[in-house]
């Protein structure tokens, strides 16, 4: 554009032209994140288990009688069955249907394998994608560090269940075969296949009676035992074992894991071999044989499962202290086992090893721990501790028994064993619901804590001064 500015006269002037600009509104687009799965999702996968199980159990067809469940023990049972404990308030055998029991079966199978896991395997049936952040929730709750081969697993868990399920209900059918009906022996078989396995506890026998009218029959107490060890030491450990075979080559995990676990079994079965031997509300009629195995099982089964070959309630003080020490300590990380893991356990123990012997970097088998996972197990066990103490503190306030039997069931509860003195039924509406929430914090307690931790996890870029403090 020419245009003539004042100035001298034939001066000309080039101005450009203003331009006037656009302010153009795109659509914002924003960039897929991918975040840390909550472990909360695990919590909310169980919660609507039990709330199904509760309304399917307080059904008057889940009842002998045809009548509706209270609330109450529909939930105890429901959560019972899902945190795989086995405490009951109503017996079994003689009080639930079929169909109830079919209920409970189902639960302790779901529970079995974990939230995550069961509805892996019910969306891999339907056909159904995973995305990516169930992926890194199934990796972290079967504690499993690559994100590939994560559905692998999970169908090889289900197929390895599937198998040592189906191994023990075809042995506990041949021997239930001669003292039951058939349809009876059959249905028994599976129930407790998958009861044992699953470290569930719940029997079907009735009146409360467990496993003690086969506590002669070594092939029933040593098959139930053997399918309890396998699903407490977890699908993990068993492939490690499985692939590598030689000890030297096992991760430091699966070391620790069959170290400290056939360390707690054969103290357990020693301990309750020498405490129990002349019992004769225990071990005192058994021939020494059947003793030694009686006492083997019931070492198997304190620290995650819940079955008994006697009563509980007669065992000795003593017995009962050493019990509570191997139902708080469980099974192992990622199995269907509860308590504080046998994994955290070996580890705190190696490393207050290590400080004995004067060592600056704890650890075991030539391999040294890392620092933050020595903590987070460390929080693991105080949290797990502080819970046990207030969870007794409140029972002893609202049920009239004996404090050790109170602290007993409160272990039990939180370790999802189901071992019992015989004083649950007797507890107050308030108790059983303290139960409960015992039950529940026990089985997801734990996974969801150690997943917090880890996802918490960040380093830092700095750090304080170090300081001493006294110790002694």
């Amino acid at each position: 554009m020419l245009d003539r500015q004042p100035g001298r006269p034939g001066d000309r002037v080039f101005r450009v032209p203003r331009i006037k600009a656009w302010k153009v509104e795109l659509p914002s687009v924003t960039k897929p994140r991918i975040g840390a799965p909550s472990p909360f999702i695990i919590v909310y996968g169980f919660l609507g288990a039990i709330a199904l199980g509760t309304l399917l159990l307080a059904l008057p067809v889940s009842s002998r009688s045809g009548d509706f469940t209270s609330f109450t023990n529909a939930l105890f049972t429901a959560t019972s069955a899902v945190c795989v404990t086995g405490h009951v308030v109503v017996d079994t055998g003689t009080y639930w249907s079929s169909f109830g029991q079919a209920v409970i079966l189902l639960l302790i199978q779901i529970g079995g394998f974990g939230f995550m896991t069961s509805a892996t395997l019910f969306l891999l049936l339907l056909g159904r994608k995973i995305g990516l952040r169930e992926r890194l929730l199934i990796g972290e709750s079967l504690s499993h560090q690559r994100l590939g081969g994560v559905l692998g697993i999970v169908r090889r868990i289900a197929i390895f269940t599937l198998i040592a399920e189906v191994i023990g209900a075809v042995v506990l059918i041949a021997r239930f075969w001669g003292h039951y009906s058939a349809g009876t022996a059959v249905w028994r078989g599976v129930f407790h296949s998958v009861s044992a396995f699953n470290n569930a506890g719940f029997d079907v026998f009735g009146g409360y009676a467990s496993l003690s009218g086969f506590r002669t029959d070594p092939v029933v107490v040593l098959v139930m035992a053997a399918l309890i060890v396998l699903g407490g030491i977890s699908f993990v450990v068993f492939a490690d074992v499985l692939s590598l075979r030689r000890f030297s080559r096992l991760s430091l995990d699966t070391k620790i894991v069959l170290i400290t676990s056939a360390a707690l079994l054969v103290l357990g079965a020693v301990v309750f071999l020498v405490t129990e031997y002349s019992s004769a509300a225990t071990l005192g009629d058994l021939s020494f044989p059947q003793k030694v195995s009686n006492a083997l099982f019931q070492s198997v089964t304190a620290r995650t499962a819940g079955f008994s070959t006697f009563n509980m309630g007669g065992v000795a003080d003593y017995t009962l202290f050493f019990t509570i020490i191997l139902m708080f300590i469980g099974g192992a990380v990622a199995s269907t086992a509860g308590g504080i893991k046998v994994n955290n356990f070996g580890m705190l123990a190696a490393t207050i090893w290590s400080a004995i012997k004067g060592r600056e970097h704890p650890g075991a088998f030539g391999r040294e721990f890392r620092a933050e996972q020595i903590h987070r197990a460390l929080a693991i066990v105080m949290l797990s501790l502080g819970l046990v103490v207030l969870v007794v503190f409140i029972l002893a306030l609202t049920e009239d028994f004996r404090f050790v039997n109170i602290l007993f069931e409160a272990v039990s509860a939180f370790g999802t064993v189901g071992l019992s003195t015989g004083i649950v039924p007797g507890f107050s509406v308030a108790g059983r619901l303290i139960l409960t929430a015992t039950m529940f914090a026990g089985r997801l307690g734990p996974l969801a804590l150690g997943l917090s931790l880890t996802q918490r996890q960040r380093p830092t870029a700095y750090r304080y001064p170090r300081d001493d403090v006294r110790i002694g």
